[in-house]
């Protein structure tokens, strides 16, 4: 599974999750900070966190949203929870590149910008993130999405075929476990949800650990990878902090 190689963009395994979680309006929680302004693709680019805001040590690198690693469409993993499914499609995306994006649906963001952030004091980890806009109130109706998954996703199995070359072997079965993580709520943002999604089909357990941070109409989304011994750990809070401050003084410029 995808988990053990870092994506170019971490918002393709949320943005996939919550895109496929549905479209139910459901209440979300009230703005902590303020409804705060929809930020135009420019100026939500333009709000991304950089190299200066972070300090010596930090290397950003701004990405091409939308080219995660994908899967081939005929090799789709299933979930035994059709709940569920939303979580596997976001890791391992079945879709060829672009075909999302080609006719979003309702609740898909109107802009969005991807960027990787590396430290010199820890080169084996790296932070990557994704500022997704949507028009007001989305934004939360999403959350409260993701925040439906973590009572039936707690611990679901699933199923994936085998290899084309090998169409004799069964498929494999996989064990996954989601987990919320307490993450406290940065200055400036309106909620956080962190969470960390499991692979345990091996003797490695493979895992992907996310915080998904909502700021006015936007969203902030920041994910690590882990393998065995070496789980993933928590994005770095100064790049947290750092991009919600950002983000929310561009929300509040006129």
């Amino acid at each position: 599974m995808p988990l053990r190689q870092p994506r170019p963009s971490a918002s393709v395994v949320v943005c996939a999750l919550l895109l496929a979680a549905g479209c139910t309006t459901v209440g979300g929680s009230a703005d902590r900070a303020g409804p705060g302004r929809e930020l135009s693709a420019a100026e939500l680019r333009a709000a991304a966190v950089a190299d200066a805001d972070l300090g010596p040590g930090y290397t950003v690198t701004v990405m091409t949203p939308g080219h995660g690693e994908t899967g081939s469409g005929g090799a789709r993993e299933v979930s035994d929870l059709p709940a569920c499914q939303p979580l596997l499609d976001a890791v391992a995306p079945a879709a060829p590149p672009g075909a999302a994006s080609a006719s979003p649906g309702p609740g898909a963001p109107y802009a969005e910008t991807d960027l990787g952030v590396a430290r010199a004091a820890d080169p084996q980890g790296g932070v990557y993130g994704g500022l997704l806009g949507y028009r007001t109130g989305r934004a939360a109706q999403l959350q409260a999405e993701l925040e439906r998954l973590f009572g039936p996703c707690a611990s679901f199995t699933s199923t994936a075929p085998p290899p084309p070359v090998d169409k004799a072997r069964k498929g494999v079965r996989t064990r996954h476990r989601l987990s919320r993580d307490d993450t406290p709520t940065p200055g400036g943002a309106d909620a956080v949800t962190g969470f960390t999604l499991t692979n345990e089909s091996g003797s490695v357990v493979l895992s992907q650990r996310a915080v998904l941070v909502r700021v006015g109409p936007a969203l902030a989304v920041f994910s690590t990878v882990g393998v065995g011994a070496e789980p993933a750990t928590a994005p770095d809070e100064r790049i947290v902090r750092q991009q919600v401050a950002k983000l929310r003084a561009a929300q509040a410029k006129r």
